[in-house]
């Protein structure tokens, strides 16, 4: 593929990723993700024969892989595991705040809608969450609860950024950063 057709993959997989951030599955319509790249139709059909769930699964596996990066980053930084999940959160109530309250989980809401639904979208999401999964355990490496604690932890952070959006505050992140302290000690 050249560069040309490269880029406008690209664009067609950041626009999916915008639109199913914002409004799941369902708010990323074929037309919207069209208008939003600014992509020809024949293109979009051209990078993802597969359909839809192609586009919406490459767009999650997408998202998750820069959430994970930050995550990554963060976890390479020295902190103590407390302050690396609180970090975690902190990155994350800055990155929903910033979105108006829009981009809670990148990966959540076509969990929610499609991984009954769809096996290609639920592979994407639980390829998704193992990472940060793996990400959460090997920070904890050397507890003999690192695996249960990795689960718990991010489903904390799922339930609390799904809260924070809701409700539209922080305090369900700085809520849930004090009971997993509680637990790290």
């Amino acid at each position: 593929m050249g560069q040309k057709g490269a880029e406008t993959r690209d664009r067609l997989l950041r626009a999916t990723q915008e639109l199913i951030e914002t409004g799941g599955y369902y708010g990323a319509g074929l037309n919207q993700v069209i208008a939003a790249s600014g992509a020809p139709r024949g293109s979009l059909y051209f990078h993802f024969p597969e359909g839809k769930d192609q586009l919406v699964g490459e767009s999650v596996r997408r998202a998750g892989r820069e959430v994970g990066a930050a995550i990554e980053d963060l976890a390479g930084s020295g902190l103590s595991a407390l302050q690396f999940v609180e970090a975690v959160l902190g990155y994350l109530g800055d990155r929903l705040e910033e979105s108006g309250w829009r981009k809670g989980c990148p990966v959540a809401t076509v969990a929610l809608e499609m991984a009954a639904v769809s096996d290609p979208l639920q592979e994407a999401c639980s390829e998704v969450y193992a990472g940060w999964e793996d990400a959460l355990r090997a920070r904890l490496a050397g507890r003999p609860d690192a695996a249960d604690l990795a689960v718990t932890i991010l489903a904390l952070v799922e339930g609390a950024l799904l809260l924070a959006r809701a409700h539209r505050s922080r305090e369900p992140l700085s809520r849930v950063a004090r009971q997993i302290g509680a637990l790290l000690r």
